[in-house]
C-alpha cells in the first residue's frame, strides 16, 4: 500500500554526521536525508548533478571560485564535475536529490565515504 512520508521524521534514521540515509526515491533520483557538522572534502561528481536542499540551519558550499551560503528553505545544485566541499559550523539537516550511481565523496575516499548499501541501511 502506497503511503506519505514525513521528512522531518526520516532524520531520525541519521544518526551520524556526514552519513546520509536514503529516504526516498524518483526514477533515478535518492532522496537522501543527512546531517551535517563541520567539512567533509573537497570533491566532485563527474557524471551526475547533486542538489543540497537545508531543511534545518545553515551552511556554505565552497567551489573553487565562490561560496555559496544556504539557510533553512534554500537549495542549491552543484552541476557535474564541479569540485565543492560542504561545510556546516553547527548541525545542519538537509536533504540531497542525486541519481543512485553518484559515490557519496566522488573519487575521494576518507572516513566518512559510506556506500550506497550503507545509506540504504
Amino acid at each position: 500500500m502506497l503511503s506519505p512520508q514525513n521528512l522531518l521524521q526520516a532524520f531520525d534514521r541519521v544518526t551520524d554526521y556526514w552519513s546520509p540515509k536514503v529516504v526516498g526515491r524518483v526514477n533515478d533520483q535518492l532522496l537522501k536525508a543527512a546531517k551535517l557538522k563541520g567539512h567533509l572534502i573537497w570533491h566532485a561528481h563527474d557524471d551526475a548533478d547533486e542538489l543540497f536542499y537545508v531543511v534545518k540551519g545553515r551552511m556554505r558550499i565552497e567551489l573553487e571560485q565562490q561560496i555559496i551560503h544556504l539557510g533553512e528553505g534554500d537549495f542549491f545544485t552543484v552541476p557535474c564535475g564541479v569540485r565543492h566541499n560542504p561545510i556546516a559550523d553547527e548541525e545542519c539537516w538537509i536533504m540531497l536529490i542525486e541519481p543512485a550511481s553518484t559515490k557519496h565523496t566522488g573519487d575521494e575516499i576518507i572516513p566518512q565515504t559510506r556506500s550506497l548499501d550503507e545509506q540504504l541501511a
